[in-house]
């Protein structure tokens, strides 16, 4: 009877679609300490341990992915606020973006070249089918663009999502190298480029491993690659005759 009781509770739990929701935020918290307890490496961020744990869910539990999105899309209905909410710190330092203007458009727009032109020429040299280009080449912003970018271009936008992550996930991994190597101290040159290199990766780690400044600044960023990349990517696409 006991057998048969847990067994009819868990088929109420997982269709509950507060359970989705639950599992989220435990995952994100467990993902967070372990991150902690780990020194904070940019090697095993948050989002990616989360993810893991999400999915070694899905597996074991037999709980297919729509049914885990009907009670997680709250958290994702909160994507949107929490973007806007960038905009707070970005609004704290906007005499200094003010000065800074010209630098950063300049920056956004050669990082997005110089993103999009490598990834293409390295893909194309490797033999990658036109899918696989469309795909890959809006990897290096946040995943709503990505995702939309691919599509109308004539992309997967599933792998294009992905894409985002591992390109996030790389880019929080190596920055830090990079500004020790390179020497780079300020941090709204570190804020800046990792938001525009690891887009929403880069503005978490911003704002949590080196500050205000620096996460207003990777938040500027990731919203200036977004919306340039979807006005110069489908040129770049057209120019490369892909």
């Amino acid at each position: 009877m006991n057998v048969v009781a847990l067994d009819q509770l868990w088929v109420y739990l997982a269709g509950n679609p507060l359970l989705s929701l639950l599992v989220t935020l435990i995952a994100f918290y467990l993902a967070t300490r372990v991150n902690i307890l780990l020194g904070r490496t940019p090697l095993l961020h948050p989002v990616v341990i989360s993810i893991v744990l999400l999915i070694s869910f899905l597996l074991l539990t037999g709980i297919d992915y729509r049914t885990y999105f009907e009670g997680a899309q709250f958290i994702h209905f909160l994507l949107g606020p929490a973007t806007v909410a960038l905009a707070i710190p970005l609004y704290d330092h906007r005499i200094r973006v003010q000065r800074m203007i010209w630098p950063v458009m300049i920056g956004c727009i050669t990082g997005i070249v110089t993103a999009v032109g490598s990834t293409l020429g390295i893909a194309l040299l490797m033999g990658a089918n036109r899918e696989t280009l469309l795909t890959l080449a809006p990897k290096s912003v946040t995943s709503p663009i990505a995702m939309g970018i691919a599509e109308q271009l004539g992309g997967i936008p599933s792998l294009a999502a992905g894409l985002v992550l591992l390109t996030g996930s790389i880019g929080c991994a190596l920055g830090p190298w990079v500004f020790r190597l390179l020497k780079i101290k300020d941090p709204t040159v570190q804020g800046f480029t990792l938001g525009l290199a690891a887009h929403g990766f880069g503005t978490a780690q911003s704002f949590s491993s080196i500050g205000a400044l620096a996460g207003a600044f990777a938040g500027l960023a990731m919203g200036l690659a977004g919306l340039v990349t979807a006005f110069l990517l489908p040129l770049i696409v057209a120019l490369l005759g892909i």
